[in-house]
């Protein structure tokens, strides 16, 4: 395959065979029938890797089938172009030709990765977190190859260990941090790696790699990974010495290669410990003890992982005070556990409900509920780990929701005049809109007055907008039912 500026396969950019991007019979876009077929097709009977053996890793990765597999599920994550500007669905449309070739060139050993587009996002704690967004054949390879490296090493990953692993996630750590709160282990360490996606030692990465994987090819071609160039938002472009690509595929699954090493000294030391990706706490019976294993593990990261601490963020604390996930655990007087939102999580919901919501909105109501409850759908959906005591809290933002929502109708209406018309079209009684438009107070009293709240009662909101306070409720009964936990293996407060 011929290079190109920046370095990418140069078919990408050609225009598409005519028709390639029609649809079959069922509707579905002909570019993913044609990966949805292959990724059910067989493997090739030639074909001698194995996960287990890691020598001919490199074929398995390159299998048509695999490959398939790794373009819909690139696909199903969506995400934006990269530096070539070629979005998922072009690529998609152009897979029936762009997988045969780009099976060569990783088999010939000619692939090259492109550069990665480098985008600053706001940090929740301020600052800014550089994201790498790759080219999305190399999201395409980059995932080609977590499929196959996955098998390898999922295996003998900690069992405390819960980010971006199979079956298990936030729920599952949260459930063991409980677990070593109701031991007794009523301390938490927490440690802050800083900038751990930017820091990783590439040789370290790839001595770790190849530990369990015996095919070269396989461990030169992330080597190549790593190593792409960075274009920066003003158009320079910098080499990586060191780091993941945060933002592609592979890199939770390198995140958990390199600090699986941590996994195991904490573990050697007898210490309790619950990891998600690079934040994680440790769970001991006093300050004393916690002091003590901060100072120790502070060492082994920086010496021995070549990774820096934040010396700002960690602490020594109760489970109450530590931000873990986005929850805080409180235990209380008979040993149980009780999940609340951390102060950082209120916080942050607070300012994204204020921005959903502003006073001065614009546009139409519905518009304004539409995309409240994208967010709160979300929100919710994660948060429901939240116990019985620590959800009470999502009754407070309902009702401040349903306020803020009132205020913009209030200022929509602009004069009293208009406003007392609106309520009684909403079979307000003249008496009570009068009080209301005509009440000498500003928009945020006049919402909560009763001309307001009987125009626009709890009743009204329930039928369109999200209740955080519902949906937990309703999904607690659903999992109440079916015998399962939100914490697995742990009984739920109510």
């Amino acid at each position: 395959m011929r290079r190109v500026e920046p370095r990418q396969l140069p078919l990408v950019f050609a225009d598409s065979p005519q028709g390639s991007k029609g649809a079959d019979a069922s509707g579905v876009p002909e570019g993913k029938a044609f990966l949805q077929h292959t990724a059910r097709a067989r493997r090739t009977q030639g074909s001698t890797a194995t996960a287990a053996a890691g020598e001919r890793l490199l074929e398995e990765a390159a299998l048509a089938s695999n490959m398939a597999r790794a373009l819909l599920h690139v696909a199903r994550n969506k995400g934006a172009a990269g530096v070539d500007g070629k979005s998922v669905d072009e690529v998609v449309a152009e897979s029936h030709w762009l997988l045969s070739l780009l099976r060569r060139e990783l088999l010939s050993g000619r692939y090259r990765p492109g550069d990665v587009r480098r985008v600053w996002i706001p940090k929740p704690g301020g600052g800014q977190r550089g994201l790498g967004i790759p080219n999305v054949v190399d999201r395409w390879v980059q995932q080609a190859v977590h499929q196959v490296l996955e098998p390898v090493f999922e295996p003998i990953f900690h069992n405390s260990s819960h980010g971006f692993r199979p079956r298990r996630g936030a729920s599952t750590a949260i459930a063991e941090a409980t677990a070593h709160l109701a031991e007794g282990r009523s301390w938490v360490v927490g440690i802050d790696l800083s900038k751990f996606f930017d820091r990783v030692n590439h040789q370290r990465l790839l001595a770790r790699l190849g530990q369990r994987v015996r095919d070269g090819r396989l461990l030169r071609l992330v080597g190549q990974m790593l190593k792409a160039k960075v274009v920066l938002p003003d158009g320079t472009r910098v080499t990586t010495e060191q780091g993941t690509p945060q933002g592609g595929p592979l890199s939770p699954l390198l995140s958990n290669v390199v600090l699986d090493e941590l996994d195991r000294e904490m573990e050697r030391r007898g210490l309790h410990f619950v990891r998600y990706a690079d934040d994680f706490n440790v769970f001991v019976g006093s300050e004393r003890a916690g002091r003590r294993v901060m100072a120790s593990l502070t060492r082994f990261i920086e010496r021995r992982l070549r990774l820096k601490v934040n010396v700002d963020k960690s602490e020594v604390a109760r489970p109450a005070e530590v931000h873990f996930l986005g929850f805080s655990l409180h235990l209380q007087a008979d040993g149980t556990v009780e999940v609340h939102l951390s102060k950082r999580s209120r916080e942050r919901l607070d300012a994204k409900v204020r921005e959903l919501t502003p006073r001065n909105w614009g546009r139409s109501l519905s518009e304004c509920i539409e995309t409240t409850n994208r967010y709160l759908n979300g929100w919710g959906g994660y948060f429901r780990l939240c116990t019985g005591e620590g959800a009470q809290i999502f009754q407070r933002y309902d009702a401040h929701i349903r306020r803020r929502i009132r205020v913009i109708i209030v200022r929509q209406k602009k004069r009293p005049r208009h406003l007392y018309r609106h309520l009684i079209s909403r079979s307000v009684s003249g008496k009570a809109a009068a009080r209301t438009a005509w009440r000498s107070c500003g928009p945020w009293k006049k919402s909560n007055l009763p001309g307001m709240t009987r125009g626009y009662p709890n009743a009204w909101f329930y039928a369109r907008l999200v209740s955080l306070w519902s949906s937990w409720t309703q999904a607690q009964l659903s999992s109440e039912a079916s015998g399962q936990s939100f914490l697995p293996g742990f009984e739920m407060s109510t």
